[in-house]
C-alpha cells in the first residue's frame, strides 16, 4: 500500500499507462496476425499489403516504448523473409 501521495499517484498512473500499452500491444498483435493469415493463404499481394500496414505498427510500438527495438526488428526480418517465399502471383 503506498504511503505517500506521491505513490497514490504513481500507482494511479501506472494503471493509465498499463492500459494503454495493453492496447497498443493488442494492436500491434492484430497487425501482425493479419500478415500471417495472408502468408498462411498465399495471397503475396495480399501479405505484403497487410505487412505494409504492419510495419508503422510495430515500429510505433518500438518509438513509444512498448516492445524492444530488437524483437521488432526480428519479426519484421521474419515476417519479410515468409512473404518473399511465396510465389509470384
Amino acid at each position: 500500500m503506498a504511503n505517500t501521495p506521491s505513490a497514490e499517484k504513481r500507482i494511479r498512473r501506472n494503471a493509465r499507462r498499463a492500459a494503454v500499452n495493453k492496447a497498443r500491444k493488442s494492436r500491434i498483435r492484430t497487425f501482425v496476425k493479419k500478415v500471417e493469415s495472408a502468408i498462411e493463404s498465399g495471397a503475396r499481394a495480399d501479405a505484403l499489403q497487410a505487412f505494409a500496414a504492419a510495419q508503422p505498427e510495430l515500429m510505433r510500438g518500438v518509438s513509444r516504448g512498448v516492445l524492444h527495438r530488437n524483437t521488432v526488428a526480428r519479426k519484421i526480418s521474419r515476417l519479410s523473409k515468409r512473404i518473399a517465399a511465396l510465389p509470384e502471383a
